[in-house]
């Protein structure tokens, strides 16, 4: 197996993964929407591997770890990579979970989370916990690599109560991950403050200094594909992994801006909650999906009201509906 991360012309640009959002639908949303040079890596939802592991929680677990067919034809299309990203803090059951997803489903790469600052997850030794135990973080990695052909990456934070970037990415080059992406909070900063770029450009020099050829990614406050661009010039990161930026613009990835019309907003709206009525109906709560309408319904005359009646909307067939009244679509309330 190749290691994609090193064949990926830079800037590498990602969506990174997020909790109820960055499911088979959504993803297959902004692959569709997406230059195929301006967006080059996908990742699932966070996978607990404990839940993996457990015989009656893997089911519901591995809901996170589903690619639908339309997906995936999309992203052999566009050739855009898709990666597993996985969490816990036991090196046994990384290594068990790694091997199983590497050997039963069809990613192109597993991550490891350590970065979520989620108290209840860091309460248990997890994700960003990991940052003050770099010895168990260095197992966890080795046991992922050792059970797996694919290439093996690590997302993390610059530290926990205070910046410690130069300990703790030297902890993590020693293991020679496939990349790092380093978001630029730490773990106390939850998603409040600014994004400290600085440290992150201190990794790229870290990384520099120890002669290795791994990417890093910095990750943190950015808003545009400009300033995706200018940032990997700026501070000398290999790409960019976008968050909340999508929310901003689901067009996020396209190198030219783009103006969507208020037909072509509500069509993805439309589209967005038929692949969600595909992959999900009947197992997720469609209330999920009203965290993305606001990001679809905006900048036009009578968003806000219409924002107000989705929000109040209780079955796909109501969105619809709703829909229906603004514009015509061929063939929207087929599922």
């Amino acid at each position: 197996m190749t290691n994609f991360w090193k064949e990926i012309k830079a800037p590498i640009m990602a969506l990174a993964p997020m909790e109820d959002v960055t499911d088979t639908s959504f993803r297959e949303l902004v692959a569709r929407i997406s230059y195929p040079e301006c967006l080059h890596l996908l990742f699932t939802e966070f996978t607990a591997v404990d839940g993996m592991n457990h015989p009656k929680g893997k089911e519901r677990v591995s809901e996170r770890l589903i690619v639908s067919k339309s997906e995936r034809e999309v992203l052999k299309e566009k050739g855009i990579k898709l990666i597993a990203q996985i969490w816990g803090n036991k090196p046994e059951v990384f290594h068990k979970i790694t091997k199983e997803i590497s050997e039963e489903y069809d990613f192109d790469g597993i991550d490891i989370n350590m970065g979520c600052p989620v108290k209840n997850v860091v309460k248990q030794g997890s994700c960003s916990a990991l940052i003050d135990q770099p010895a168990l973080a260095q197992e966890i990695i080795l046991a992922s690599k050792e059970a797996t052909k694919l290439p093996v990456s690590v997302k993390t934070r610059t530290g926990i109560r205070q910046h410690e970037t130069e300990r703790w990415i030297n902890q993590l080059l020693e293991t020679k991950p496939a990349a790092i992406t380093l978001h630029g909070r730490i773990q106390k900063q939850q998603s409040d403050g600014e994004a400290n770029w600085d440290e992150i450009a201190k990794a790229v020099d870290l990384r520099d200094a120890s002669g290795l050829e791994i990417p890093v990614l910095g990750n943190g406050d950015v808003l545009s594909y400009a300033q995706a661009v200018d940032y990997t010039q700026q501070y000398g990161v290999d790409g960019v992994m976008i968050g909340r930026g999508i929310f901003h613009n689901p067009w996020f990835f396209n190198s030219t801006p783009q103006n969507p019309t208020r037909e072509e907003k509500l069509e993805q709206l439309v589209f967005h909650t038929r692949l969600f009525e595909a992959n999900w109906g009947g197992v997720k709560n469609f209330n999920i999906l009203k965290r993305f309408y606001k990001i679809y319904v905006n900048g036009f005359e009578g968003a806000a009201h219409l924002r107000t009646s989705l929000m109040g909307a209780n079955s796909f067939a109501d969105v619809y509906q709703l829909i229906s009244a603004q514009v015509q679509f061929a063939d929207f309330t087929q599922s």
